[in-house]
């Protein structure tokens, strides 16, 4: 229906962007990818619902093979804002990083900005990419031009739900954090607040009286985990579908280009400016869901409420085959010791949650398109299915942060307006990375990315996926160092292999970038998986008699990608100050030529 209508537009106007990135969100998720990739609408688990993402991927490209290059918000994001890897970024966790390095350079939104292009995001952007001064410290980097922001916008001015914060209060003369407390929204107004810590450990018995009556109105299920017993996985939304956090941040981008040309009142009161119709746009559109506190509206979570689970299979003798970088990772994050009622709701709640999302995708996405048809503008939308994966049971945990299929593999879908770019109904299996949205997006608004100037970028364009099917990378790269310390991965169509990329996390400026290499065997905790005969990734054979040597081959591989091909070690707090490491320049070659005789012919466990 919008080819004619585009046929007309205004070939001078450089194509609108709508960049949307869900926070934890499962592809399987979504009806249409597991139509795509199982032939059934339900996820291996159960009952899913998608009909706006359904709609959204039929109008365009669904690449159904995409890994995220660090399964954390901070760190991922940082990849898709700059286009480039964690190691050759230096960033690999919730660290504050900045742009004052001289090996970093612009990220793409800003790439955009000197383009002509007004930016903008609405909810979570959190890339944790700042500029820096000496006696400013890390202040905005402007990658976006105008900001609403779901936290430091939305709850600080107490809209949305039920959330967390920290509490300051003068100690001593001094201000100090003191703790956090709940903070639970009524729809008539009414607040509920309660610490859930208290840093001098003492927490007041109306707290804990006021936490177990929200707790039982609301029946939140918490984490038993290691890592952060205070994690809402489960309940019901204080708030009705339309009034949560994620509602206020569609809430606010549907007023941001109803108001075009205009200003406007924004959901707190404030006086600000509407879109720009004469200058192209870079929209990052940043759900909150379905990421922790899961809780669903009622009458979304209603539909999932009695509907029964497959919890994924999961037995702790595979821990006995994990090194013990990967046993910590399930001992922080098990989902084991809940009782069989508690991972249905976690399920059945984590799934209504994304079922809501796609209600709210739905009305964004109508607003984006109707923005564009009315002022005759042509457009690319580009959905990235959660900044990484999560888990739901798989290796036994409900989290992310491992090197596991279900942190890191998700899905991307594209559309345009036009259509012989971005044609409908069709369906991608190639390799592709976060890294991957930088040059597509800087290419389709018209940026030569194959330029010498774009050379540093680590993705490449996902439009040449689409007119030549053949894979043009053999594995996917990636690193994270949080929650187990630091581990990097490398993932291909047939094996899933990872291994401690540091001794530690903190390691000096000069510290041993060879480690990994070169340290014993069993300290590099070598993990690998044979996806050829274990999909699920259950049974880690890197110390079998018939994989040891493949496993020291991958080893070999990805330590001189990750350690050796410009790695990057930055010391933040200062302006400039880094090691680069070359010792295996060329090492990312994008070709795995595995020797053969080192690849079992048929399964050997």
């Amino acid at each position: 229906m919008l080819n004619t209508f585009f046929v007309q537009a205004q070939k001078s106007q450089r194509p609108n962007i709508l960049w949307i990135v869900t926070d934890d969100h499962r592809a399987d998720a979504l009806e249409c990818y597991n139509r795509a990739t199982s032939g059934k609408s339900e996820s291996a688990l159960g009952y899913v619902s998608s009909p706006n993402i359904d709609k959204l991927a039929s109008q365009g490209v669904m690449f159904l093979n995409s890994f995220c290059n660090s399964p954390a918000c901070g760190p991922s994001r940082g990849s898709m804002l700059s286009g480039r890897y964690p190691f050759r970024h230096g960033h690999y966790s919730f660290t504050l990083t900045h742009q004052q390095p001289d090996f970093v350079k612009a990220s793409f939104p800003q790439i955009l900005q000197k383009e002509g292009y007004h930016t903008a995001v609405f909810g979570k952007a959190d890339s944790y990419i700042y500029r820096w001064g000496p006696g400013q410290g890390f202040y905005d980097a402007g990658h976006y031009d105008y900001k609403v922001h779901f936290k430091h916008d939305i709850q600080k001015n107490e809209l949305g739900d039920l959330w967390g914060q920290p509490v300051y209060e003068k100690v001593s003369g001094k201000k100090q954090n003191v703790g956090t407390q709940e903070i639970v929204r009524y729809p008539d107004g009414s607040f509920k607040r309660y610490y859930i810590k208290r840093n001098n450990g003492q927490i007041s018995e109306q707290d804990i009286k006021v936490k177990a009556e929200v707790e039982a109105e609301f029946e939140i299920l918490r984490a038993y985990t290691r890592y952060n017993k205070t994690l809402i996985l489960g309940g019901e939304n204080p708030q009705p579908a339309g009034e949560t956090v994620d509602a206020k941040i569609v809430d606010e981008f549907k007023l941001y280009l109803e108001n075009q040309d205009g200003k406007f009142v924004n959901s707190w009161g404030k006086t600000v400016e509407g879109i720009n119709s004469d200058q192209p746009v870079l929209l990052n559109l940043g759900f909150h869901l379905p990421h922790t506190p899961v809780l669903p509206p009622k009458s979304f979570r209603d539909k999932f409420k009695n509907r029964k689970y497959k919890v994924p299979d999961f037995d702790e003798q595979e821990l006995e085959k994990l090194p013990p970088q990967l046993v910590k990772l399930y001992q922080n994050l098990n989902m084991s010791e809940m009782k069989a009622e508690e991972k249905q709701q976690a399920i059945q709640d984590y799934y209504a949650f994304c079922a809501y999302g796609d209600a709210l995708i739905g009305e964004a996405v109508d607003a984006f398109e109707q923005y564009c048809i009315k002022n005759k503008q042509e457009y690319l939308i580009v959905f990235t299915v959660g900044d990484h994966g999560w888990h739901l049971g798989e290796q036994g945990i409900e989290a992310k942060f491992g090197p596991w299929k279900q942190s890191v593999q998700s899905t991307m879908i594209l559309v345009a307006s036009d259509k012989a770019k971005v044609p409908q109904n069709t369906y991608r299996s190639q390799l592709v990375e976060y890294v991957d949205i930088a040059p597509t997006i800087l290419s389709y608004c018209g940026v030569n990315v194959e330029g010498s100037d774009y050379q540093y970028l680590d993705g490449v364009d996902m439009l040449n996926f689409i007119s030549d099917t053949t894979e043009i990378r053999d594995y996917i790269v990636g690193e994270i160092h949080l929650v187990a310390g630091p581990r990097a991965y490398l993932r291909s169509n047939d094996f899933a292999f990872s291994m401690r990329s540091r001794p530690a996390i903190n390691v000096p400026l000069g510290g041993k970038m060879r480690w990994a290499l070169d340290c014993k065997r069993e300290k590099a905790e070598l993990a690998l998986y044979d996806l050829r005969y274990d999909p699920l990734e259950r049974n880690n054979v890197a110390d079998a008699k018939e994989y040891k040597a493949l496993a020291d081959w991958f080893r070999q591989k990805l330590g001189n990608i990750v350690l050796g091909d410009q790695r990057v070690e930055v010391n933040w707090k200062e302006a400039n100050s880094y090691i680069l490491s070359d010792f295996a320049i060329g090492a990312d070659d994008k070709k795995l030529n595995i020797p053969k005789n080192l690849i079992p012919q048929h399964k050997t466990f």
